[in-house]
């Protein structure tokens, strides 16, 4: 499989790429800043670009089977995730290339609640607010497309370095939680999450999480 991946130096972005080539897709690894070293694999194919571009989105993807996206703003430039999502979504309507996005967990449903959403239970850190809201709108840009076969993936609350262990639960729109209501994935199973949707698409055109 073709696979292009935006926010590739990311954390996640960066273990999507390992996972994928494991898995021996071709990667194209997209950057915007080409004087900033990136690290990535020398099997990697490099592209400048970025994603709140339509006109990169169309010339990176051409020919490509996937996109995935794993951007995260800085602190401060949380917009930037809205303006990426319009760019992908411009770019890809109508070429038929797939769309894959990780986005946050803040929009998903508290178990045992009456539907409150995570962003908005008690004691949510202020500190991650923003680019919980921010998520919320990109899931918003998202179910409101109908040009892109796009499918959205909402982590568990807490998303760290961690292992692989191939070893997690799919849920849909309500976040995933362990006996003791905890509340995590590693950024490796992640990305075995993703390339597992990659390679067997199971939600088409809707949100889905996984977590422990």
């Amino acid at each position: 499989m073709r696979i292009t991946v935006f926010g590739a130096t990311g954390n996640v972005g960066r273990r999507v790429v390992t996972e994928a080539l494991a898995r021996g897709h071709q990667v194209t690894a997209v950057v915007r800043n080409p004087a900033k070293p990136h690290g990535l694999p020398s099997t990697v194919t490099v592209e400048i670009g970025d994603a709140s571009n339509p006109e990169d989105v169309a010339r990176i993807s051409a020919g490509q089977d996937l996109v995935i996206t794993a951007t995260r703003p800085a602190p401060g430039r949380e917009h930037e995730l809205a303006a990426a999502t319009r760019g992908l979504l411009a770019g890809l309507a109508g070429t038929g290339v797939r769309l894959l996005a990780v986005g946050g967990a803040g929009s998903l449903v508290v178990p045992g609640t009456d539907g409150t959403i995570l962003v908005d239970s008690p004691g949510f850190p202020d500190e991650i607010r923003p680019i919980a809201l921010a998520c919320g709108e990109q899931l918003d840009l998202y179910r409101a497309d109908e040009k892109v076969d796009w499918t959205y993936l909402s982590p568990a609350a807490m998303l760290e370095p961690g292992e692989r262990t191939g070893r997690f639960r799919i849920g849909r729109d309500e976040l995933l939680v362990d006996a003791e209501g905890n509340s995590a994935i590693s950024m490796e199973d992640l990305a075995v999450v993703l390339l597992d949707e990659a390679e067997q698409p199971a939600h088409r055109r809707a949100r889905f999480t996984a977590g422990y």
